[in-house]
C-alpha cells in the first residue's frame, strides 16, 4: 500500500515506515517506493553523509525499487533530486535545521 506524498505528516511518517508502508516518489523519471524521510534512521542519514548512496538507497527504498535503482545507475543529480523530493513528501528538509527560535523578549543591558 503506497501513501500519497502531499499528505503524510512526520509523525505519520514514523508510522509508515513502522508498519512497512512507503511513499512514491519518482527517480530518474520513474516512480519508486520510499520510507519518508521523516522516518530514515540515523544511521541511514550517516550512510548519506559519508557519501554511501548505493547503502543509503538500500535502508530507504522498498526491495523493488532498490533493485530499479540498481538498473537506472541515475546521476548525481537525480540522487539529489530524489532525496529533496522525498524530504519534500514527509514536510521536512533533510539536513537542515531552522535552529532554536529567537525570543521575543530583549535582553536588558547593563
Amino acid at each position: 500500500m503506497t501513501a500519497k506524498t502531499e499528505d503524510v505528516t512526520p509523525a505519520e511518517a514514523q508510522e509508515i515506515e513502522a508498519t512497512g508502508h512507503y511513499v512514491t516518489v519518482q527517480l530518474a523519471g520513474k516512480d519508486v517506493e520510499s520510507v519518508p524521510a521523516g522516518a530514515w534512521r540515523q544511521s541511514t542519514m550517516r550512510k548519506l553523509r559519508t557519501g554511501d548512496m548505493d547503502a543509503f538507497l538500500e535502508d530507504v527504498l522498498s526491495p523493488d525499487s532498490y533493485d530499479l535503482y540498481l538498473d537506472l545507475d541515475p546521476t548525481n543529480d537525480e540522487i539529489n533530486t530524489f532525496i529533496e523530493t522525498a524530504s519534500e513528501a514527509s514536510g521536512e528538509t533533510v539536513g537542515k535545521s531552522s535552529g532554536p527560535k529567537a525570543s521575543s523578549r530583549s535582553t536588558r543591558r547593563r
